[in-house]
């Protein structure tokens, strides 16, 4: 097991308040740190949620996001100077911009996406400009300054050090406009994941972020709606299929084994449309077998 200490970061600014901020309240309650064996590092309130699109970036929320986005790389670093692995706990997407901000300041990371959508559109194509929609575009650089360039250190990844893994959403990404994700980064959609199986996807994902070339490590991020919805109906914009808690629990621990990973984000999760805490206790336990696991299929 690392030596895992627990970001609490629930932000909505890259969404709207609708219940994901509760995230890290449901997780803890349902025994996430005591089962990874995990310290507090700290809960990181987000400044107050504007509702009204910004009119120059045509998001929402820019310049509370950036301030959050620092705030949260600050406490990820701390974890980091003292040689713990971090697990933010979200929060809305945008939580991860903070996160790969942390990397960023010391050099050259990847990232691994755990998302049903790909999460790469541009403000003109957001129908409500959530930033929760636009984050990994942000992230490789594309988009508004105030978020693409966070510090001057932008872009916060390469397009090459990024594996988007068990995305489903391109008819719909199409239907909407949404720019196409660049040819360097790495694209392993839904169907790919299962005619490889889960366990071979998440090594060809592995390689590509540890191999000839690559940075100090790679970043986990974990959307929940990569999940089945019919395993996983707690999240605000659901998709029909996605993968199964097993599949889940085996790319999860064949990117954790080996020294590879250097942190991770849970992100969407909305405690409200699971009220009888049974999905959050599910998700708790899929974590921390794949935290405890050997990275054996």
């Amino acid at each position: 097991m690392r030596n895992v200490a627990i970001v609490e970061a629930p932000s909505v600014l890259g969404l709207r308040p609708t219940g994901v901020e509760e995230l890290p309240d449901a997780l803890l309650d349902a025994g996430l740190a005591e089962g990874l064996r995990a310290v507090p590092a700290g809960r990181i309130e987000p400044p107050p949620y504007d509702p009204e699109r910004d009119p120059e970036t045509g998001v929402l929320n820019p310049d509370g996001i950036a301030a959050y986005s620092t705030a949260l790389a600050d406490a990820v670093g701390g974890v980091l100077d003292d040689d713990r692995f971090p697990v933010v706990l979200g929060g809305d997407c945008s939580v991860l911009l903070g996160n790969l901000l942390a990397l960023r300041r010391r050099g050259r990371h990847g990232l691994l996406f755990l998302d049903g959508h790909t999460d790469f559109y541009q403000p003109s194509a957001e129908p409500a400009g959530e930033v929760a929609s636009m984050e990994l575009a942000l992230a490789t650089g594309r988009g508004p300054r105030v978020l693409a360039d966070l510090e001057g250190r932008g872009p916060l990844v390469r397009d090459e050090d990024v594996v988007a893994l068990g995305f489903r959403d391109a008819e719909e990404s199409a239907a909407y406009g949404m720019q196409p994700l660049p040819s360097a980064l790495h694209a392993l959609e839904l169907d790919t994941v299962r005619a490889l199986g889960a366990g071979e996807a998440a090594r060809r994902a592995v390689g590509l972020l540890t191999g000839d070339g690559a940075g100090a490590g790679f970043w986990i991020h974990l959307d929940v709606d990569v999940l089945d919805d019919a395993v996983m109906p707690a999240v605000d914009y659901r998709l029909p299929d996605g993968l199964t808690w097993q599949e889940l629990e085996t790319v999860l621990r064949t990117a954790l084994a080996g020294g590879g990973a250097v942190g991770f984000t849970v992100a969407i999760f909305n405690p409200r449309l699971d009220p009888g805490g049974g999905i959050a206790r599910r998700l708790g336990d899929c974590l921390v077998r794949a935290f405890d696991g050997d990275g054996q299929d």
